[in-house]
């Protein structure tokens, strides 16, 4: 199989621009995915323009999917995503290195661009023992990796000397940063080739300052025009026009990640927004009232700017796959 041309390669690179960490759809009970639905939300974030979208990540409730969801959720995807020209990334991380190696596998075997790695969750390695995760991942084909380094979830963070190491294997050609900072992410500009993407909504903008070259979004699974051109124009240098659009999008992606925990603060905007019935799977439940009606102000301007979503938001729920 054949993918785009490495990131730090002359011109523009596979992980340029953004990036929606699509959340998963399911029936109103949970019991099911909606793939259909995803479908649509797919075909939503085309239209807005981003360069990419990526599935079963953190946003996408990854740890709640079965074995066969999935694959099903991988394969609908990776074929909606190829229709509209998009980057398909798989989010194939675990704390086991067994099973990460099995899922990144699967992403290349179904056609996926690249596969996202996080930190190895609860059982804390060492920094020897994160090489050792990710080299072995990426020594098991050839499917280009952005490592994922969020210590916020995962209890551990990979420093600039690990991620230099690794940045030194030709299958590891990214790192989306969501650890809050811009030091750790200048250091691993300096350090290293990886193609750098904020991890972090509110943190675009000041991580393209310093050399990202764009982001992985919640946010834009309801904007991904805005968070698009967002990234576009700090790309092509048009500083003033990036921060009129940071500026118009931080009330929202601070909100959205700070009422609750992620993806239910967005779940529940998608479904105001008639593009997702908002159902999440436990041990995450739907917010308090709190959370809707301050989701609910976020949101107010939205809609009355766009109005209701069109048909390719509101397609009927069939073609589930059951859990």
């Amino acid at each position: 199989m054949t993918h785009t041309s490495p990131a730090n390669a002359d011109g523009p690179g596979l992980f340029h621009g953004a990036f929606t960490a699509l959340v998963t759809p399911f029936t109103k009970d949970g019991s099911t995915i909606d793939l259909d639905r995803l479908e649509a939300q797919i075909e939503f974030q085309s239209q807005g323009g981003v360069s990419g979208i990526v599935l079963c990540g953190t946003t996408g409730e990854s740890p709640t999917l079965t074995a066969d969801e999935f694959r099903a959720v991988v394969e609908r995807g990776v074929t909606a995503g190829k229709q509209h020209k998009l980057t398909v990334i798989v989010g194939t991380g675990s704390n086991c290195t067994a099973k990460a190696i099995e899922a990144h596998r699967l992403a290349h075997a179904a056609g996926a661009d690249a596969s996202l790695q996080v930190n190895p969750y609860y059982n804390k390695p060492s920094q020897e023992g994160l090489c050792r995760h990710f080299e072995a991942i990426a020594d098991s084909c050839d499917l280009p990796i952005m490592l994922y380094n969020i210590p916020g979830r995962t209890g551990v963070a990979l420093n600039a000397a690990t991620i230099e190491r690794l940045g030194k294997h030709a299958h590891i050609q990214a790192i989306k940063d969501a650890t809050g900072g811009l030091e750790l992410a200048d250091e691993t500009r300096r350090r290293t080739n990886l193609a750098i993407l904020s991890g972090d909504d509110p943190m675009t903008l000041p991580l393209m300052s310093i050399g990202a070259v764009g982001v992985v979004s919640v946010i834009s699974n309801i904007v991904p025009d805005r968070v698009a051109e967002l990234c576009r124009a700090a790309l092509r240098g048009d500083w003033n026009e990036a921060r009129s659009i940071h500026d118009e999008l931080l009330p929202l992606a601070r909100g959205l990640l700070s009422l609750d925990t992620n993806p239910v603060p967005v779940k529940t905007a998608m479904r105001l927004l008639n593009r997702d019935n908002g159902t999440v799977r436990l041990p995450l439940c739907e917010g308090c009232d709190r959370v809707e009606q301050g989701v609910r102000q976020l949101i107010t301007p939205l809609m009355k700017q766009r109005g209701p979503a069109g048909p390719a938001a509101t397609r009927s729920m069939s073609g589930c796959v059951t859990g």
